[in-house]
């Protein structure tokens, strides 16, 4: 067998606008005229593109241009390859300018439904030209993600304490309690941590950080088990489940308004000062090309933020 270690020659982009003109258009003077090329460069580079490749794509007559098998093959190929250069292109811009191109933002299911509504405001009205694309998922998944590129900024509570993540704080929220119309600390001020030793808690499933919060918050108020006999998916099925008695739960100043506006069979109570609390921040890969961007968007998120009921970070 022998190999060949001469290096083959390869198209030029030009070569190949050409010839997805012709492969178009059927016609040189057309396809010329389409590419803004004169007709006789264009035949050139088309023949070409013919003798680098070793394959005849045009079969031409006095009155019309027709593709080759081989042509017919090659021009879809062709094309797919300057759309691909287009994309480069289109993405080398938005690297040049701020703000622009896609943006993975990934987000706990514990803030989206109550943040996103002011960080897509602020992103529609600030930042026009940046495609904000949003993926719902648990931390763990988020960092995953963030470590493997699939995913560019987090949004997410904090601390997480991973190596070559960077987290940028906006704001500390308050938890707050939630009970039955019958609970005897419904609708008290000033309760104080220790109470929950007592309490049926009811928490989210395994893998929430909400839930590994709340039970940091029990341990902290002195209760060493906190044993859980009924979980939920999401904090919308866990108020219900406190609204049909089941139980009581702590919800994120945040998510108050809009949980507990969906029943009639609800009390919330605070606790006494320091009340147990969770920071929320934005989090990225340490080194980052786009960190002044994100450094941005965090200070311009935590002007946003000032009109909802949390603590924000300057």
């Amino acid at each position: 067998m022998t190999i060949s270690n001469g290096k083959r020659r390869q198209p030029s982009l030009a070569q190949l606008r050409a010839f997805a003109a012709v492969a178009e258009h059927l016609h040189f003077r057309d396809a010329a005229a389409a590419i803004g090329m004169s007709q006789p460069a264009l035949s050139g580079a088309v023949s070409a593109l013919e003798e680098t490749l070793g394959v005849t794509l045009l079969e031409r007559t006095t009155r019309k241009v027709l593709l080759s098998p081989a042509g017919e093959r090659l021009a879809v190929r062709a094309k797919t390859v300057l759309e691909a250069v287009g994309a480069l292109l289109e993405e080398a811009e938005a690297v040049r300018a701020p703000f622009t191109g896609a943006l993975r933002l990934g987000v706990i299911p514990t803030v989206a439904p109550y943040l996103l509504p002011t960080v897509l405001r602020l992103v529609h009205e600030r930042y026009p030209h940046l495609d904000l694309q949003v993926h719902e998922e648990q931390t763990a998944n988020l960092i995953d993600g963030l470590h493997s590129g699939r995913l560019d900024l987090l949004l997410l509570a904090v601390p997480l304490g991973v190596p070559g993540v960077v987290e940028l704080p906006l704001f500390d929220e308050d938890f707050v309690l939630v009970t039955p119309l019958d609970h005897w600390l419904g609708g008290r001020e000033g309760i104080p941590r220790e109470a929950l030793k007592e309490l049926n808690l009811l928490l989210l499933d395994e893998g929430h950080c909400l839930r590994d919060q709340a039970l940091d918050i029990c341990r902290e108020a002195g209760r060493e088990d906190a044993p859980v006999t009924t979980t939920a998916a999401g904090l919308s099925t866990l108020v219900q489940l406190v609204a049909g008695g089941l139980g009581c739960t702590l919800l994120p100043r945040t998510a108050l308004k809009l949980e507990t506006a969906r029943s009639s069979q609800l009390l919330t109570g605070s606790f006494a000062d320091p009340a147990p609390s969770r920071r929320v921040a934005f989090a990225m890969r340490a080194g980052a090309a786009r960190a002044a961007e994100y450094e941005e968007l965090a200070a311009a998120l935590r002007v946003a933020l000032r009109s909802l009921p949390v603590r924000v970070l300057e």
